[in-house]
């Protein structure tokens, strides 16, 4: 089976596939100061809860935009596996070829998704991710990563208005009922959320006039169901993309 890991700034996505199946996925917070024998135990744990043994995992891989985790769970994954784990960054097999000024910067998370949406759909797509960023990742036949856009994530939006201004509170994002706010706490959502379908469909529409041709919208991470519902421009929201993504590049360098 293989153990996949994707390891954002908020959460990390595991999954467990067994011919290309998925047979369990999980998800826990991102702690950056989390040590190997931690992991150990959260790993062990989760295996145990699911009744798999150990031993019927044979490759694992690792998406990771955290560095400091990315070097514990390696060591965890050695610890209880015995294998060093596939890391994805420069020079390995993806199927995807990064159009970019400089293709080392672009992110393995947007890297992964990119993977995953190009075989889903075989032609131009557009990801956007809804996690501690919001990003925009364009791909145009024949597998090509174009480029990305990158703005500030919806928590990340709601907190900073919350630390930087002195009579407004953190609530929560659920969609109000009118865009017109009532009051303070509505009035907050009404300016994140519809303030934020504006931000998702402009760029999908500024993409798509730069783009070659047709492109697919896919929404993936958290928060991606919270925005879907306001606005028609997604094609579909599959909030564990990247676990597929990872499953691929696994299969192209095993």
């Amino acid at each position: 089976m293989l153990l996949a890991f994707d390891v954002g700034n908020s959460n990390i996505k595991i999954g467990l596939c067994r011919e290309k199946t998925w047979v369990q996925r999980w998800q826990i917070r991102t702690q950056k100061n989390t040590t190997a024998d931690e992991y150990c135990v959260v790993m062990r744990n989760l295996l145990s809860q699911s009744a798999i043994d150990p031993g019927d995992v044979g490759f694992t891989i690792i998406s990771s935009v955290v560095p400091p985790a990315t070097g514990s769970l390696s060591e965890m994954l050695v610890s209880i596996f015995g294998k060093e784990p596939l890391i994805v960054g420069p020079g390995i097999k993806t199927g995807i070829r990064i159009r970019t000024d400089n293709p080392a910067e672009v992110g393995s998370d947007l890297v992964v998704g990119a993977v995953a949406a190009y075989q889903r759909y075989r032609s131009g797509c557009v990801i956007v991710g809804f996690g501690t960023a919001l990003t925009f990742t364009a791909v145009a036949e024949p597998g090509d990563l174009l480029g990305v856009a990158i703005a500030p994530g919806l928590n990340y939006a709601s907190e900073a208005l919350f630390e930087h201004t002195a009579q407004l509170r953190l609530v929560d994002l659920s969609i109000p009922q009118t865009a017109i706010g009532k009051n303070t706490v509505h009035s907050i959502q009404s300016g994140i959320l519809f303030g934020y379908v504006g931000i998702v469909e402009s760029i999908i529409r500024r993409f798509r006039s730069e783009m070659p041709g047709p492109a697919e919208v896919i929404g993936t991470g958290g928060q991606a169901g919270i925005i879907a519902p306001l606005t028609d421009v997604f094609t579909e929201i599959d909030p564990w993309l990247n676990l597929e993504g990872l499953r691929l590049i696994g299969e192209r360098n095993r």
